[in-house]
């Protein structure tokens, strides 16, 4: 059944200071990051959650001071449309289930922030903007990099050809992953290194060039743990991308391994960044100088959010929407099909 909030009484609304929302799903990510950092932002704040276990609940409530009437699970979920507490809801839940709360989401009137990757196919990921569009409600995806300031640093020099242009990438992204029964070793829902880390090295290679993809000219998945990645579910993934101008860069991602780093080779010199998706920070060094702007886990998380909410407010496009998630579900799906193939398969 669709909820949908009494449009006249929307209009009548005072705007708000700021704008509540809600965590659906209290995983690892909610937990030690997102709410925290909704502790320091400005633009939002924490008012709801939506969870499937009561003992969560409870713990959340207690320590968040949440009212009972903005807690919810995933059967109440579409009574949010009646919550004028709740502005956004922000899905964090495993990969698989990203389309449907999405839509749900809309669909009850709310603004919504998914996390990354944003959906299993670019199909569903289309889908996903459209129910936002269709309710005229913002879609932002949680790339806290594109709003972290090292990030951006790097990326204006490359944009003002500060270094002349780009001639190469290479970005390498992943972490040693011990647990062996999380949502990121079954593939039903949406597991295997390239959803995850593997979006870190698109992204580096994407915002390492200033450029769209144009191809995936070779790849290769494989696993050093097969009793744990089954049924052909990548641990680990290397691939070559070709950007236009013949520029390409070499990507790589990893559940087995610590790598974290971002190499832009320019026609004046290189810059290198590394690490370049920490929480705690992203440093880099180029000919220009130093890259290195300080700051505290969560600050990402919390500039992030306060960005999209300032989006909000201000009826602004989004600064990461649906469509920059969808573009990396595209590569990640040529990835998948080259190393299948053995074959260039086009973006």
């Amino acid at each position: 059944m669709l909820f949908s909030p009494n449009p006249l009484l929307a209009c009548t609304r005072k705007k708000k200071d700021k704008l509540g929302i809600a965590l659906v799903g209290l995983g690892y990510y909610s937990t030690d990051l997102l709410a925290p950092a909704l502790q320091q932002t400005k633009n939002c704040y924490l008012a709801g959650i939506v969870t499937g276990t009561p003992s969560k609940a409870e713990a959340w409530q207690k320590k968040y001071n949440i009212p009972d009437k903005n807690i919810f699970n995933y059967q109440s979920y579409e009574q949010l449309a009646n919550n004028d507490d709740i502005d956004i809801v922000y899905i964090v839940l495993p990969p698989s289930m990203h389309k449907e709360y999405v839509v749900r989401g809309a669909n009850a009137g709310k603004h919504v922030f998914c996390e990354k990757p944003m959906a299993i196919t670019a199909n569903e990921c289309q889908e996903m903007i459209d129910a936002c569009k269709s309710q005229k409600k913002k879609l932002a995806i949680g790339y806290r990099l594109q709003h972290e300031p090292n990030t951006q640093a790097y990326r204006k020099i490359i944009r003002d050809q500060s270094l002349g242009k780009v001639k190469k990438v290479s970005c390498a992204a992943g972490y040693t992953e011990n647990r062996t029964n999380h949502w990121k070793q079954k593939k039903e829902m949406g597991g295997g290194v390239m959803y995850d880390m593997g979006v870190y090295s698109i992204q580096g290679a994407r915002m390492g060039t200033g450029m769209e993809p144009i191809a995936v000219v070779s790849a290769k998945t494989s696993t050093n743990r097969p009793e744990i990645y089954k049924d052909g579910l990548d641990e680990i993934a290397i691939a070559t991308l070709e950007f236009p101008g013949g520029v390409m860069a070499d990507i790589k991602t990893s559940f087995a391994e610590n790598i974290n780093s971002l190499n832009i080779t320019c026609d004046k010199g290189d810059i290198n960044v590394a690490p370049y998706q920490a929480y705690a920070g992203v440093r880099g060094h180029s000919p220009l100088g130093e890259i290195n702007f300080p700051y505290d886990i969560p600050w990402q998380q919390a500039k992030q959010m306060d960005d999209d909410c300032l989006s909000i407010m201000n009826d602004q496009p989004m600064q990461v929407p649906g469509e920059e998630g969808q573009r990396d579900i595209r590569i990640v799906e040529a990835v998948h099909a080259s190393a299948k193939n053995g074959l260039r398969v086009k973006v």
